[in-house]
């Protein structure tokens, strides 16, 4: 059960912990982004089909979403992580001596359905925190998440740069083998009081999807600016590359470096959430995604100055995400205790959605119609968002008022 007020709140060395194992589990989608042309080069895949390298992992968590975080809501969660994660650590072990393409895409879509460990973990925050501070504890965990998503890829390129692509993914397999054990020993067990069979939690999720607002709401807004998220990540290191900027690999990588000060954003948005202005910085978030996406249009001369340009607006469009990732799940959170997890399972499975129909569009329309359409094309996404919350605004007789 969650804290009362009589009881202790989660602990800082908790959120720690919970922050930093999400940061770890949910990088493993990512690295694989930057590596796709040494990995097809040494696998035999075919540039025709190394996009599956990175869709095979995004299928394999889109699965685990809806069919294995919901068994949060059923299962003791210190032992679903767990199994988890060891199942993540083989799959990055596959990957890192896999010789064969086959083998590797195998490994993809395990290393995808296993990484989704972390979405059972960011509900332990909100069940271990009181009413008052969940949206702190949440934001501070989400923090972890989202330093977990930006480090991926410049870590990824490094480490590959000098050590070569296998030597990521077995740091990877002995760091999350690693977690696994010390969260089996670190974490509380959390028994939910749910008694449904499997078949009946997993046919659970269309109706608290069809009966549950909060949570199609939030979902549709925060799929717009992860669509944007990705649609900028999987352009611009194509412009830094281009004989516009000419950025190495490392250079990219820095450049993402400087983009994860946007993740200071969650915890102030979990603060804003249990004070209860979650309308508001909902639209404030929409809004700089949308900024994220018309600063770039401004083009100036100087090749430094319009690098330093793209920088503010990672930041930009980082810092919109990761509030309103967090605003969202503290919304989503505030439900109930016994659904928390397929809420949470629901909840990213949507927005990745939008993530993926970001990233494909984006290339599609840069490699088509050029840089400035792609701005175009990825200021869309929020800006839909942003419309659908400006009708939410209008069904709200005190939109800013505190319940809002």
């Amino acid at each position: 059960m969650p804290p009362s007020a009589t009881t202790p709140d989660i602990s800082p060395g908790m959120i720690r912990l919970l922050a930093i194992s999400a940061g770890l589990i949910v990088a493993n989608l990512y690295y694989a982004q930057t590596l796709v042309g040494p990995i097809s080069a040494a696998t035999g895949l075919s540039l025709e089909a190394a996009g599956l390298i990175v869709t095979l992992t995004q299928v394999g968590y889109a699965l685990g979403l809806l069919f294995i975080v919901p068994l949060g809501d059923l299962l003791e969660n210190r032992r679903l992580v767990f199994v988890a994660l060891l199942a993540t650590s083989a799959s990055l072990a596959v990957a890192a001596a896999s010789t064969t393409a086959w083998a590797f895409l195998a490994a993809s879509l395990g290393i995808g359905l296993g990484s989704v460990a972390a979405q059972v973990l960011v509900p332990f925050a909100a069940h271990l925190s009181r009413e008052e501070t969940r949206g702190q504890a949440v934001g501070k965990v989400v923090s972890g998440l989202l330093l977990g998503i930006m480090l991926a890829r410049p870590v990824a390129s490094l480490v590959a740069d000098h050590g070569g692509w296998h030597l990521v993914f077995g740091a990877a397999a002995v760091a999350i083998l690693t977690l696994a054990f010390v969260l089996l020993r670190k974490l509380p067990q959390r028994v939910p009081a749910q008694r449904l069979g499997y078949g009946q939690l997993i046919a659970s999720l269309w109706t608290l999807l069809r009966t549950t607002p909060v949570l199609r709401r939030r979902a549709a807004y925060h799929a717009g600016l992860f669509g944007a998220f990705s649609l900028f990540w999987t352009v611009t290191p194509m412009v830094l590359e281009s004989p516009r900027f000419h950025l190495s690999q490392t250079g990219i990588a820095i450049f993402a470096l400087v983009g994860m000060a946007g993740a200071i954003a969650s915890p102030i948005a979990g603060r804003l959430a249990d004070q209860g202005h979650t309308l508001k910085a909902t639209a404030a978030a929409l809004v700089l995604g949308i900024a994220g996406f018309a600063l770039p249009l401004y083009e100036p001369t100087s090749r430094l100055l319009a690098i330093g340009v793209l920088v503010l607006a990672s930041i930009v469009l980082d810092m919109a995400v990761a509030a309103n990732l967090v605003l969202g799940q503290r919304a989503i959170f505030a439900l109930g205790a016994e659904v928390r997890s397929r809420l949470n399972g629901i909840y990213f499975a949507l927005f990745f959605g939008g993530g993926a129909l970001g990233s494909a569009s984006g290339a599609w329309v840069y490699a088509h119609y050029g840089w400035k359409a792609a701005l175009l094309t990825g200021m869309a996404f929020p800006l839909a968002a942003l419309v659908y919350w400006f009708g939410e605004l209008a069904r709200r007789p005190a939109p800013f008022s505190k319940a809002a």
